[in-house]
This record gives C-alpha cells, structure tokens and sequence, in this order.
C-alpha cells in the first residue's frame, strides 16, 4: 500500500500553443504543492491535513480559478466554493457563495468539524465564517485584471465560458488569441497516508459570467469530490455535466458493484461523459493513482511511497513529466 498524492488545476480545452508566461507559473504551482503535500505525507500527516493544506496553497495562488483569481459572474462578483471529504469516516462538509473567506477549504473543513450540517453557503457560510474567526478580506482581493478580462470577454461573446479557451459559437474555425487569459482552472487534491486514510478536497470560482447563485460540481457530495474507504476523487471541467453524471461516486461504485481497479473505474466513468467536459484525480485504498480526463488537457500532479512522481498537462507528458 504506501501514502500516495494526486492534485489538479482543472481540465478543458488546453491548446499546447499555451503561451509559456501562461504555462510555466501553474506547472511552478504544481510542482511545488505535490512537494508540499509529499513532504507531509513522509512526515506522517493525515490525508486529510495534506489535502486542505495542498489547495489552501493553490486557493493562494492567482494563476487557478481558486480562491485569489477565482472568476467573476454576470455581475463582476466572486463567488467561491469548496468542499473537503474523510474517506474512512465519510464526513464532509462543503461550501459555496463565498465572497471573502480567503480558503474557502478550510472553512468547508470547519463545516465538517464544527456542525451539524454538511453545506452552508451565502450568507450562511459568510456568517459561519466570522464566528469561526477565519481569514476574510475584501471582496476586491480575489478580483485580478486577467478575471475582468475574462468577464469582458465572456460577456461579449454572450457565453457561459469553462474554465479553458472553447470556441464561441459560430467561430470555431478560429484558434484562440495567443495571450488568451481564460485558461485557468478549479484545483483539486486527493490522498492516502501511511495509515490508510483517504480524503479529497476540492475549490474553485466556479464558470466566468456564471449566473450569480449558479453552484457547481465542486461542493455536492458524489459529483465533483467524494471519498470513502475504496478511494478519494476530485473532479474538474464543466460542472453541470459532471452533476448529471454524479462524476466521483461513480469512480467508487463502479469499484464496488463491477469490481474494477481504480484505473480502469476512472476510465470507464470519464468515457461515460461527453468529451471535453470532465477530468479527475483519484487515489485508493492500494495506494493506485488515477488521472484522467476527456478534455485535450489537464493540469496534473502526482506522486506515490513507490516511487511514481509526475507532473503534466497534455496525455504525452505522463513520461516527460515524471520526476
């Protein structure tokens, strides 16, 4: 068996024309953040730990679409979401509508911990969030210039945009500007320790020009993030496809009722949904890694006790990504 660690940046369209100023930051983050969520695995912390600490450091960082760089809906607002899972115990907790929390993670962890609910949001979760003393800021801080960009951008092409470059319709024989700023993504990590726990945490800003109030995969339980004793899974890439195909349960129930490895589970759940529209990272109770996706690419890390360490984003950088 042995620890293992799997992280995202989200799924989508990533064109490998993918500027290297675009490119290069998020491939640093990842990077770093599989070091830091390996590191607390060598040193003996529990999975759950290692996930909140691992996107609490993608939510700090500007290039995903996670806490700081979070998108903006029709309206030029934030509103963040986030949602952690205990695999053994499967609690959880889960949060969305949040406008100034700064780790939307931990507060979904203080949801799981401190009540006796799973999902606040809105103006719930904002009030829960003073109570518990968490780490707020000004709306204004999670709203970067590329975010206003994209809005613009997405506002005049009339269009619910994903995470990464689509083309808009009735322009699809156009290649995206070379500086285009619309690739970002949700960030998602999964884990086992040494002990065999297994947990999952999942963030993000959701669609640029979403409808404000919309809510994604990322905060319901057995869509975008789910975890029990066979393995933890957290999902990117577009949110309404990956409810309708309750996404991350499927990875587990397949496991369970057809008896597959996490492999070839993931795989059968991802080719069930229409191409370009979900990616995952999965890990088991054996200590196997899954990372897949039907999407042209998918920002990825992982790292295993055994020795696998990669990082990629396009399906030929599984061999020139390992580490």
């Amino acid at each position: 068996m042995g620890w293992a660690i799997a992280l995202h940046g989200g799924a989508g369209d990533i064109p490998r024309s993918l500027p290297p100023h675009r490119r290069d930051p998020r491939l640093a983050t990842l990077r770093r953040c599989l070091d830091l969520g390996t590191a607390a695995l060598r040193a003996g912390h529990p999975a759950l730990d290692v996930v909140e600490l691992v996107v609490r450091e993608m939510e700090d960082c500007p290039h995903f679409n996670a806490g700081v760089g979070s998108v903006l809906t029709t309206d030029g607002t934030v509103e963040m979401e986030a949602c952690v899972m205990d695999g053994n115990t499967m609690r959880c907790g889960a949060v969305s509508g949040l406008s100034t929390v700064v780790n939307a993670v931990s507060l979904a962890r203080l949801v799981m911990e401190k009540t006796p609910h799973i999902y606040l949001a809105f103006h719930g979760a904002e009030a829960f969030a003073r109570e518990q003393g968490v780490e707020t800021r000004d709306p204004s801080h999670f709203i970067t210039e590329e975010n206003k960009e994209r809005l613009r951008q997405a506002r005049e092409a009339n269009r619910v945009q994903i995470d990464y470059t689509e083309p808009i319709k009735g322009q699809e024989a156009q290649a995206p500007p070379e500086d285009d700023n619309s690739r970002i993504g949700t960030v998602g990590c999964v884990a086992i320790d040494s002990a065999g726990n297994l947990a999952t945490a999942t963030s993000t800003g959701g669609l640029v020009n979403k409808m404000v109030g919309r809510i994604g995969d990322t905060p319901v339980i057995g869509a975008g993030t789910y975890a029990n004793r066979l393995c933890a899974v957290s999902a990117t890439g577009k949110g309404e496809a990956i409810i309708r195909h309750t996404v991350a349960r499927d990875v587990a129930a397949v496991m369970e009722h057809a008896g597959l490895s996490l492999q070839d589970a993931a795989a059968r759940v991802v080719a069930g949904v229409p191409p370009g529209n979900v990616g995952l990272v999965a890990v088991s109770a054996a200590g196997e890694v899954s990372m897949v996706y039907n999407t042209t690419g998918m920002f990825r890390a992982c790292a295993t006790e055994g020795g696998r360490s990669e990082v990629g984003i396009w399906p030929d950088d599984d061999d020139d990504g390992a580490r």
